[in-house]
């Protein structure tokens, strides 16, 4: 039998070593909501009052203690409420990058900082993976309700610590999942509760620098790039 050569057989032991560390897609159909969302429709789910991180925005802008000049990603932006309200806190000096994995929400986001006098928002549109920013390119990237809709999260936080400067931040609010005391429509559909999205943001090379508990139904989380 003909042996194949050395260089051969090591490339293909890599190539089986890499797919079998492949990292796997937690949570499929997740973001199948999301494929060409009405913009319209979602600004009514998004920006009610009765929903948390809507009734509680200002607070949470206070507690992000943004410097003008800063620059800021929206990860999953969605209809851009926040990323509005950052525009106007950062300055003409700082910039906001209103991420989301869905064209319509970008472009609506953009048209509405346009309309609103806020030419300091960039829209990106990312994919399951990466937030698609360059490297060193934010100070702070900020997730409201948008962990729980990573697929890939090893890969998707890579990307984040990668975009973030040198001492750079993360903000994360999501949702609290307890089994048993959590709304049933969270339980079945959070992936992970408080300690286990801590671990795997702390092993992706973040550390915990701050959390509150100023909500009812979520928690906040300020972790600092190592």
């Amino acid at each position: 039998m003909r042996m194949l050569p050395r260089w051969l057989s090591t490339t293909l032991l890599l190539l089986f070593a890499s797919t079998l560390c492949a990292e796997q897609n937690v949570n499929p159909s997740i973001n199948l909501g999301y494929q060409n969302p009405n913009v319209a429709q979602w600004s009514g789910v998004f920006e009610r009052d009765g929903r948390e991180i809507w009734d509680r925005r200002e607070d949470i802008l206070a507690h992000l203690r943004l410097q003008p000049g800063q620059r800021v990603a929206d990860i999953g932006a969605g209809t851009g409420f926040f990323s509005l309200m950052m525009a106007r806190a950062l300055g003409p000096t700082g910039r906001v990058y209103a991420v989301d994995i869905a064209r319509n929400f970008v472009d609506a986001t953009v048209q509405r900082a346009r309309e609103n006098g806020l030419d300091n928002v960039t829209g990106v549109v990312n994919d399951a993976r990466s937030v698609q920013l360059p490297p060193a390119s934010i100070d702070l990237a900020f997730l409201s309700d948008t962990y729980h809709h990573f697929k890939y999260p090893r890969s998707t936080l890579q990307s984040i610590h990668d975009a973030l400067a040198p001492g750079g931040e993360m903000v994360v609010i999501d949702f609290r999942r307890i089994p048993g005391q959590s709304h049933p429509w969270v339980l079945g559909h959070v992936r992970a509760g408080e300690q286990q999205t801590r671990a795997e943001i702390e092993a992706a090379g973040f550390e915990l620098v701050e959390r509150l508990d100023f909500m009812r139904s979520q928690y906040y989380l300020r972790f600092r790039k190592r």
